[in-house]
Parts: C-alpha cells; sequence; structure tokens
C-alpha cells in the first residue's frame, strides 16, 4: 500500500498537514492527488450542507413562529435573526451556493417542516408540505409571518 493512502486512512490529520506543506512548496510529487479531489469535493459540500441545516432551522422557527403564536418569545426571534444573518454571511462568502438556492430550498423546507412538527408536538397535518412562504421572505429580515 503507497504510504499517501497509509497516512491518508491512520492518520488524516498528519496526512492533511504533509499535503498542505506539498501544495506550498509546490511538491507535487508528494500530493495524493485521488484524495485531495475526494476532500476538496467534501469541503465544498460542507458549505452546502451548512447552508441547508441553516436555512431548516429558520424555516423550522418561522413555522413555529406562524403555526403558534401564543408561544412566540425572544429566544424563538434570536434564533430567527441569527440564522438569517449566518445564511447572508454564508452565501457572501460562498457565491457559488446560490446557483443551488432552489435545490437547497426544496430540501431544507421539509427539514424545518419535520424541525416545526417535532418540536411543537403539533399534527402534522397542520404544517404544509409545500411552502406558505417564500425564499426571498425567509431572508428578509423585516419579515415574521
Amino acid at each position: 500500500m503507497e504510504l499517501n493512502q497509509l497516512l491518508y486512512e491512520q492518520d488524516f490529520y498528519t496526512w492533511t498537514e504533509q499535503q498542505a506543506q506539498a501544495l506550498a512548496q509546490h511538491r507535487v510529487e508528494n500530493l495524493d492527488w485521488e484524495h485531495l479531489a475526494e476532500e476538496m469535493a467534501d469541503l465544498g459540500n460542507r458549505h452546502y450542507d451548512q447552508l441547508n441545516s441553516r436555512l431548516a432551522v429558520l424555516i423550522g422557527h418561522l413555522l413555529k413562529w406562524k403555526y403558534q403564536p401564543e408561544r412566540q418569545g425572544s429566544s424563538w426571534r434570536a434564533t430567527i435573526r441569527e440564522q438569517r444573518r449566518k445564511i447572508s454571511r454564508l452565501l457572501h462568502k460562498n457565491p457559488g451556493l446560490k446557483s443551488r438556492w432552489q435545490e437547497v430550498w426544496e430540501e431544507a423546507w421539509l427539514d424545518g417542516r419535520d424541525l416545526a412538527i417535532r418540536e411543537t408536538g403539533m399534527d402534522e397535518s397542520i404544517f404544509p408540505e409545500v411552502p406558505c412562504f417564500d425564499s426571498e421572505q425567509v431572508q428578509d429580515e423585516g419579515y415574521w409571518p
């Protein structure tokens, strides 16, 4: 088994340090091209997953806000504001994610709906399977359903 392969499987941290050093020093002969390509793709997917997760939390809290008005409070308001800010920053730092917005919106809607069902204990038929507000409203700091 090749040394890079072995190191990648047994000590990922050391592998990353060695790969970073080889990149910085332009020592292409020391690069583990196969695993570097996998890890680079995974880095991009982590940003997509983070956007999906943050958007699902935001949607879930907006649904709770809409369907449980008697429970609205500062904690939900703070979570909604925080998720809006962090989504905005994430999209600003990673503008390529905007091209996948519709895809993430559809996935996050269902995840956010599930979060609202789970956290409220309300019957799932109360929460719409299709969005009851649009993606622009969700990002709008002035929108409170």
